[in-house]
């Protein structure tokens, strides 16, 4: 735990924890599931286009919704940067 945020692990399914380095930065995304598949890689590559983030794991449940981890290489100069997805 750093700077008194919560853990990791506690926005993410089981098991995606185990790989995580300090050299990124990592953000878990919820799509529901009303968002196609073809939507959802849309999203995702524009993302990755103009804010460098990389798809890192995606799992989908039965309900349609799908968990996302995205990530990033951190910059030195700032390690929070604004434009993050939500």
């Amino acid at each position: 735990m750093k700077n008194g945020s919560a853990p990791r692990s506690s926005r993410l399914p089981a098991g995606w924890d185990t790989d995580m380095s300090d050299d990124y930065e990592w953000v878990p995304l919820r799509l529901p599931p009303e968002v196609t598949r073809l939507s959802a890689s849309i999203r995702l590559s524009i993302e990755a286009e103009y804010r460098g983030w990389e798809l890192t794991r995606v799992r989908l449940y039965n309900d349609g919704s799908r968990r996302v981890l995205l990530r990033r290489k951190k910059t030195r100069i700032d390690s929070r940067r604004p434009d993050q997805p939500e």
